[in-house]
């Protein structure tokens, strides 16, 4: 059982669990969080989750948690760690089941006092061209060997045909392509569930969402994104659906035996792991990034779908991509480390990437800004568009918060809450729902969440990223 007394308060917004709190730990945790967000974190097995991670083969830095977290499997949703590469570990749970899960917002000059009136008409064109729901089939069926062409060419296969500009792609985190992807290292039943299921939502906590730029706190940087207040944005949250999650189901199971053949001593099966450098994990390392081009693909094909949904409502229109982001992902990338540069796999789940001014995989209008950092909130609650820090390389390998975090539980949220009665207190606000499932609506209620405007506060402040835009949402589209 993990107290408050056992962290190191190192200022108001960052707290230290060391290395001497448990003897096999390889490196310290950081929990980034105010006093109100840590006793959050303490309230389930996250804080024990991030502590079972520090004691994983091959770590350098800290494990990191960021200030929405909460419990996951094996690897608190919210966390971060880096392995060595070579001499460390990757670790599907480390990375998650919604493998390359993530966030687009698409901007636009329409005013909301002039939209308004269109809101519930364009939500129900947008629910009926943008399938959502568990196993729900999209519109691009593929064969198997066009699914295996996007798990190699990502975003890039979208840009082939008719679904993408070349401004989306550049505003896309790796330009919408991992290298090295290989679905030759993905099941046969990873391939059937993603052959049907590009361009659609799924369930949980994913959505689109259409929301109002209701304040600016950066211009320049707003004016660079074409984040105008006032007016309309969207925001797409969704990943790689069944095929990721096949992948990551697959190699869970397939990692039992690679543990026992490294003879790694594991805190936590859930954090069943091989060596980044061995066959096992390459072969992973190639099926995650397979999976993580597949979600560059579906958000993509869901941003072309948005956009003609637009189009249907308000006539010829723009929607130009701010960015689009990924939040589950195992990277390869060089951070200094103890002083000196390392190559390293960096595991972010519930976790983005936020890399300051400077660097060269951002567009050459966002290089001198920092990369865009999106925040969705609750349903029904605001949501932020941040930019990374130069000094956050040595925070948290240039890693932010994802969004709000839960403290409930969806099982609890339904026994609690009744989704029509929350439907209509949307609808009282000035929000138009378009649901299939009032259960899974009742999960997503914004009491089953942190509140996003502290978890944001905690990052600015702690200096992680530093506040643009904050979003209201107008209409709001889930499974």
């Amino acid at each position: 059982m993990i107290n408050k007394q056992d962290f190191r308060k190192i200022n108001d917004y960052l707290w230290e669990i060391p290395t001497s709190f448990h003897p096999d730990m390889k490196v310290p945790v950081w929990i980034f969080a105010d006093e109100e967000l840590l006793e959050d974190a303490l309230g389930d097995l996250s804080i024990t989750q991030a502590v079972n991670v520090a004691r994983l083969p091959g770590l350098v830095g800290h494990v990191i948690v960021m200030p929405d977290v909460h419990q996951g499997y094996g690897m608190p949703i919210g966390g971060v760690m880096a392995a060595k590469v070579p001499g460390g570990i990757i670790s599907p749970g480390a990375v998650g089941y919604d493998i390359n899960c993530g966030v687009r917002v698409l901007a636009s000059e329409i005013e909301y006092e002039q939209a308004k009136a269109y809101l519930s008409d364009l939500a129900s064109v947008l629910y009926r061209n943008c399938p959502s729901g568990v196993g729900e089939k999209g519109s691009i069926p593929l064969s198997t060997e066009e699914l295996e062409q996007v798990c190699i060419l990502g975003a890039n296969w979208a840009l082939q045909h008719g679904y993408a500009t070349e401004n989306d792609l550049a505003r896309t985190e790796e330009f919408g392509c991992l290298e090295g992807a290989d679905p030759s290292h993905t099941s046969k039943r990873a391939k059937e569930r993603g052959k049907g299921q590009l361009g659609t939502l799924g369930a949980g906590n994913h959505f689109l969402e259409v929301d109002v730029v209701e304040e600016v706190f950066d211009p320049k940087a707003a004016e660079v994104m074409g984040l105008k207040q006032g007016c309309l944005a969207v925001q797409i949250h969704c990943g790689s659906r069944g095929f990721g999650h096949q992948i990551c189901t697959d190699y869970v199971h397939d990692f039992q035996w690679a543990v026992i053949n490294y003879g790694i001593d594991l805190p936590d099966r859930e954090l069943v792991c091989a060596p980044i450098d061995s066959p096992e994990g390459q072969a992973y390392l190639a099926a995650m990034n397979s999976a993580a081009n597949y979600a560059f693909a579906n958000r993509q094909t869901l941003a072309y779908h948005a956009r003609r949904s637009f189009q249907e409502v308000f006539g010829e229109t723009t929607l130009p991509q701010v960015y689009d982001i990924a939040h589950n992902m195992g990277k390869i990338e060089t951070h200094e480390i103890e002083g000196k540069q390392q190559t390293v796999c960096v595991h972010r789940k519930g976790a983005t990437r936020a890399f300051g001014p400077g660097f060269a995989g951002l567009p050459p209008e966002y290089r001198p800004l920092g990369q865009p950092v999106l925040v969705p909130g609750s349903m029904g609650t605001e949501s932020w568009i941040l930019l990374g820090t130069k000094e956050n390389d040595r925070l948290s390998f240039g890693s932010s918060c994802h969004g709000a975090g839960r403290v409930m539980s969806r099982h609890k949220a339904k026994r609690s809450i009744r989704g029509d009665r929350l439907r209509q207190e949307m609808e009282n606000e000035g929000i138009s729902v378009r649901a299939g499932s009032m259960p899974s609506l009742a999960e997503e209620a914004p009491k089953a969440y942190k509140d996003v405007d502290r978890v944001v506060g905690v990052v600015s402040k702690a200096g992680i990223a530093h506040k643009v835009a904050r979003l209201r949402p107008v209409a709001v589209i889930k499974g």
